[in-house]
């Protein structure tokens, strides 16, 4: 899940591809149920909502009871993006089942998935009603994602001035718990909205620690792990480490990108 929410794509579609294999040939079906909701919670992020359709059906296809309840929301929203409206309204029938027990977290899922498949003035009290629920939890990656659906749904009602400031608050809360595919997501928001939301390269590149400066250099010069590691004495996964912490602070979330990023270090 850290995975999903934190590391570049690749990296985490890797480790998650890897670990469904093996879970595979090891029977383990309950894992499988949990790694196929990180891939969706991925693919959401990252916008491909047919892919997480996808993996949150196969992580239902691998739960006891049909799906636990944060996959049975990724999975809403993701039919939902997609024009699979029959089937989103049959899972959220089934999450509303999952949510009944009144907390605070699972109210605020429930009434955001509620607002998903909602229109005009009962949408926006529901995603209202989430974004006060969950601000009352700690679960602040979900709080974050309530502020983008609902800036979202307000640009399309083309109310830009309103959705720039819950777009503005997904970004920065994505952005400071180094959610990288949500940041991205809300980052491409904002931009749709006439507001140009920066990757955080001028307000964090002051943050990095001489070390994570250095393997920042090391890495966009083509040097491996292991190369880097050899070089400062580290182990590939420590350099591994410390690589994870500076995408979000370079306001990146790949490898790729870190030859331009790292240039005024």
């Amino acid at each position: 899940m850290v995975a999903a929410w934190c590391d570049p794509e690749e990296s985490a579609l890797q480790q998650i591809d890897a670990f469904i294999r093996e879970a595979h040939k090891a029977g383990w079906a309950t894992s499988i149920t949990y790694v196929e909701y990180a891939a969706a919670v991925l693919h959401n992020g990252c916008g491909r909502y047919e892919a997480a359709l996808e993996a949150a059906e196969r992580s239902r296809e691998h739960h006891p009871a049909g799906g636990f309840g944060s996959v049975l929301s990724e999975l809403v929203e993701a039919a939902t993006r997609t024009g699979e409206r029959e089937l989103a309204e049959t899972v959220n029938t089934e999450l509303r089942q999952r949510t009944r027990v009144g907390t605070n977290w699972a109210r605020g899922l429930q009434a955001r998935a509620d607002a998903l498949l909602s229109d005009g003035d009962a949408a926006e009290a529901q995603y209202r009603e989430s974004i006060e629920r969950l601000g009352l939890t700690i679960h602040r990656p979900h709080l974050a994602r309530s502020h983008l659906v609902y800036g979202e749904w307000l640009r399309r009602q083309k109310r830009r001035v309103d959705a720039r400031t819950e777009l503005r608050s997904a970004h920065e809360l994505f952005s400071s718990m180094g959610a990288a595919a949500f940041t991205e997501r809300a980052r491409r928001e904002l931009l749709a909205t006439g507001e140009r939301a920066r990757r955080r390269v001028d307000e964090t590149r002051g943050n990095l620690t001489p070390q994570e400066a250095q393997i920042a250099r090391l890495a966009a010069d083509g040097y491996t792990n292991p190369e880097i590691g050899a070089q400062l004495f580290l182990s590939p996964r420590t350099v591994e480490y410390h690589l994870r912490k500076v995408y979000p602070k370079l306001g990146i979330s790949s490898r790729r990108q870190l030859r331009t990023a790292v240039g005024s270090i």
